[in-house]
């Protein structure tokens, strides 16, 4: 076989590998649901338990990562202390190696078993727990199939004495090995898949047991820094326990690079198998790491508070604070998420809504200022949601799912809208009239605000059609368009009949207050967009406001 061949055979292993991980993870996350959230609350209380928690966590979860980003949402809420999160984390390291240790007996037999019972689970079940068990042993047999090939993969590597001259020359270099293992970990994403593949290379005699081990070393900071990237822009004692994790991991790497020679003779003597060499080390650097730190997290809390102290400012009101990227793995738990944020966005709109009427007919610059704040609120809230929404992946949702996701997003699209015609149209009036020094008269005032009142109350009804998922409220919603074209066009006539009895000031003679009540109605047919898809999906919404005649008698005699 050519080295190119080879090479795509590696890598093709490696892929089915890594997507194998995430099958096993999206499955158990699923069927678990908020379980693990719920599991952590409870235990998370005195370090021992802590620890017994974060390790059985990551037996559930399978991800060390997604362990660690659970920990940073419940101690951004407060729910999770720093010391009992960092032992946590500690127990989640530990429990990560032990999926390793299982994969490193010869169990590939069990792939067929694995795939058929998790494609049988899967394509007998239209959603819920069947289909994400199935999902779940899809990923086990994957795993150790991709497992298997990376095996035969890697035999002939002992024949290419060029590349076992390369990895012999890092293994004679154990920083350079440590960084190579921690970056090619932190762009998988996956500390298992990286020690799966030192493990085979070790196993098939590509590669020397003791050069693995600072590779080995390397996997285990690659794997505490994709948590600390994710939590970059969490609240301070959120990104606390991610930081602690790698900061004790480094050192503990960083400590053991002088002593990796006499450690390498340790582990042979454990176990003479140049594979199980590999998880062993694997697993007992973090069972070290364990004993020698849960002891010492109080200094090391005070040391993160120092390091990572909290913010001094408000918090600015546009950043999210409901998106939680791990809810991702958990479809209902995401929806919930986003829901919430977007009743956020519904607040500033609202808050727009409300003060744009003191702008037009009272003109005030600081309300104004304040609406253009709000709008920027909005427009950065709405990006957020729909990126978060973006990464939700549409192949986990149930049909109930599906279309509240279609609902969320038709809520923030359309609240987005309404915030740019506030902006763009109803303020611009605002300005002209200020510049021009025009005021409205009172019955062009009082169709303003008519119209207002009719929108802001229609407003509030839409959403709790949004929150309560009404179809009598969402048909009620939209009935109510017609109230707000009977306000136009009452104040169309009322203009004319001014204009035909020559009491009309000669500015307002073109009728700028009927185009503020022209773009209220816009921002209704916004608000009552937002029961589109819950009358869609039930077949009460007509495709026109066209009247279907029935064809005359002599067109059918034709």
């Amino acid at each position: 076989m050519s080295g190119t061949a080879l090479l795509f055979d590696i890598l093709g292993a490696i892929a089915l590998m890594l997507w194998a991980v995430r099958m096993i993870r999206t499955g158990i996350t699923r069927a678990m649901g908020g379980r693990v959230h719920e599991l952590m609350g409870k235990v998370a209380r005195g370090r021992v338990q802590s620890f017994a928690g974060g390790l059985l966590a990551t037996l559930m979860v399978q991800s060390s990562t997604a362990v660690a980003l659970i920990a940073s949402a419940l101690a951004a809420r407060g729910a999770l202390a720093p010391v009992p999160g960092l032992a946590v984390m500690l127990g989640a390291d530990v429990g990560s190696t032990l999926v390793a240790q299982l994969l490193a007996f010869d169990v590939h037999w069990l792939a067929p078993l694995g795939l058929l019972v998790g494609v049988g689970l899967f394509k007998s079940a239209e959603g819920g727990l069947r289909r994400h068990v199935g999902r779940f042993f899809i990923g086990i047999g994957l795993l150790l199939l991709a497992l298997g090939m990376l095996k035969a993969a890697s035999a002939p590597l002992r024949e290419a004495s060029s590349l076992v001259g390369v990895l012999r020359a890092i293994g004679d270099e154990p920083l350079i090995a440590l960084l190579l293992a921690m970056l090619l970990t932190w762009v998988a994403h996956s500390s298992l898949a990286v020690v799966l593949l030192i493990m085979s290379l070790v196993g098939q005699g590509v590669l020397d047991p003791a050069a693995a081990l600072p590779l080995v070393l390397g996997a285990n900071m690659g794997s505490a820094i994709a948590p600390v990237v994710a939590t970059t822009g969490a609240a301070p004692a959120g990104r606390r326990i991610p930081i602690g994790n790698l900061a004790m991991r480094a050192v503990g790497a960083i400590a053991l690079l002088p002593l990796l020679e006499p450690t390498a003779s340790l582990v042979a003597a454990i176990d003479p198998t140049a594979a199980r060499q590999v998880v062993n080390f694997h697993t007992g650097f973090n069972l070290v790491l364990a004993l020698v730190f849960l002891p010492l997290l109080d200094p090391v809390a005070r040391l993160l508070r120092k390091l990572v102290a909290d913010a001094e400012t408000d918090a600015d009101p546009s950043a999210p604070r409901h998106l939680d990227r791990d809810a991702l793995e958990r479809p209902g738990e995401a929806l919930a998420n986003a829901a919430r944020e977007a009743l956020r966005m519904a607040d500033a709109a609202q808050a727009m809504l409300e003060q744009t009427l003191i702008v037009l007919t009272d003109y005030d610059g600081r309300i104004l200022t304040r609406i253009k704040a709000e709008e920027l609120v909005l427009d950065r809230l709405h990006r957020s949601i729909k990126l978060y929404l973006t990464r939700l992946s549409a192949e986990g949702l149930d049909a109930d799912e599906s279309r509240r996701h279609v609902e969320i997003l038709t809520f923030v699209t359309n609240l987005e809208h309404i915030g740019d015609i506030v902006d763009h149209n109803l303020l611009d009036i605002a300005d002209k009239r200020v510049r021009n020094r025009d005021t409205f008269g009172a019955q062009e005032k009082a169709a303003i605000e008519n119209v207002h009142a009719l929108v802001l109350a229609d407003f509030k009804l839409a959403l709790g059609v949004f929150m309560s998922r009404d179809l009598d409220l969402a048909r009620q919603l939209v009935e109510r368009k017609g109230r707000i074209r009977d306000a136009e066009r009452r104040a169309n006539e009322a203009h004319l009949a001014r204009m035909g009895a020559g009491s009309l000031h000669p500015l307002h003679a073109s009728g700028p207050h009927l185009d503020v009540i022209r773009d209220l109605k816009r921002v209704h047919s916004h608000i009552a967009a937002i029961a589109y898809p819950m009358l869609e999906a039930e077949g009460s919404l007509a495709r026109s406001r066209l009247v279907v005649k029935e064809p005359a008698a002599e067109d059918i005699r034709e």
